[in-house]
């Protein structure tokens, strides 16, 4: 209801606009032309390494597809085939019976907390798998621990009879040793953001959906879902679940940020990598989902990192490069926004240097093909690590 001066509307209608991906762009071009104009005290821009950032995605994608048109997405499905096994075929078999709807249910339980899981696990963390004797690190190690808590019914309220599932009323008692235990957690093998990842999950349990999975019954009411809609889904029914940072009357916004010469700034970056990350398990179902290319770029560490190790984004400062900041601090809020703005040129460029369009091409397969090992594989080059040129702490919710 509005009040007689509008207020409730005009704070309805903002939080809803926060939520979209159009916001999400016109927020990000509103950081880069501030950069452009040279009024960053951080970042200044450079087309020579924009060019180098283009050809370093460009060189992984032709080492690791012989055939363009053959890109998958770019979604948490990618990293439970970590080590050459398509672990989701592995568990085929126990799921025979069940129908193509229940299937994609479950696939979303395991998407949904797969990608909550999915924030920075930092350089002194891995994943040993028993089936396989492979060990993991950093996304494919968080990813296939996950999978395996999940194949083993952790998530699940009758572990013993029906395991390969997620049920909401098992998440809400979920602790921070559960994970540590299904993680490997002990004292040489730490990983940060513990407590956040439970939290997260914790929450999930107490949003008001039976499982995650339900999220395929509320998405499914046609042949054909929009991108857009899987993510506007996804912060309506998961906004209780973030930190609350900052709110609008009362109303936390999850990942939206301040800045100070630009004002709110959204990335949704964990929801938009559910969203990309739901888009599998529904086509699995026969459903069609259209506008990919509404999502944007992930604002995360490898893309990111990608830009300033190319030399596209030159820092000003060397703090930047020494520091370690919190996610809301101004150098992050436009590290991120740039991110998203600059992975769209690069889209296109790959797309040019490819003889392909936004169709054949969508952003999502760029950044799987792509931008983020090639952030990856010029980290490795630059650091011992591996880690990113700017550090940031994480709490297990953004990165």
């Amino acid at each position: 209801m509005s009040n007689s001066s509008g207020t409730a509307v005009a704070t309805t209608d903002t939080v809803a606009y926060l939520r979209t991906p159009a916001a999400i762009r016109e927020r990000a071009a509103l950081v880069l032309q501030h950069v452009e104009n040279g009024q960053s005290a951080w970042f200044s821009l450079d087309a020579g390494g924009l060019e180098a950032a283009v050809q370093a995605t460009l060189k992984v994608t032709r080492q690791r597809f012989r055939d363009p048109a053959k890109i998958p997405f770019h979604s948490r499905w990618r990293h439970f085939e970590a080590g050459g096994r398509d672990r989701w075929a592995m568990l085929a078999e126990r799921m025979k019976d069940l129908s193509a709807a229940e299937i994609a249910r479950r696939r979303i339980d395991l998407a949904v907390v797969a990608v909550l899981l999915d924030a920075g696990a930092g350089g002194l963390w891995s994943y040993k798998e028993p089936a396989s004797g492979q060990s993991f690190m950093r996304s494919e190690g968080l990813a296939v621990a996950s999978f395996n808590m999940f194949a083993n019914g952790a998530f699940s309220r009758d572990s013993r009879n029906d395991p390969l599932r997620v049920d909401a009323e098992r998440l809400a008692r979920l602790t921070p040793n559960d994970i540590a235990m299904g993680f490997q957690v002990r004292g040489h093998n730490s990983l940060l953001g513990l407590e956040g990842r439970a939290g997260l999950l914790r929450k999930l349990g107490n949003v008001g959906l039976e499982r995650p999975g339900a999220l395929f019954d509320l998405l499914a009411s046609g042949p054909e879902v929009k991108a857009a809609s899987i993510l506007a889904m996804l912060l309506d029914k998961l906004a209780p679940i973030w930190p609350s940072r900052l709110e609008l009357d009362g109303v936390a916004l999850g990942d939206v940020w301040q800045h100070p010469a630009v004002g709110l700034v959204p990335f949704h970056k964990l929801s938009q990598w559910m969203s990309y990350s739901i888009v599998e398990p529904l086509q699995g179902a026969g459903l069609k989902v259209v506008e990919l290319d509404a999502l944007t770029g992930l604002p995360e560490y490898r893309n990111g990192g990608l830009l300033v190790d190319s030399g596209a984004l030159k820092p000003k400062q060397k703090l930047l490069l020494e520091k370690v900041f919190a996610p809301g601090d101004e150098a992050i809020v436009e590290w991120r926004a740039l991110t998203v703005a600059l992975l769209d040129q690069v889209a296109e460029h790959v797309r040019g240097h490819l003889k392909m369009d936004a169709a054949s091409l969508p952003l999502v397969k760029v950044l799987e093909a792509g931008t983020w090992f090639a952030g990856r594989t010029l980290a490795a080059e630059r650091r011992k690590d591996g880690g990113p040129p700017i550090s940031v702490e994480s709490d297990g919710t953004v990165f």
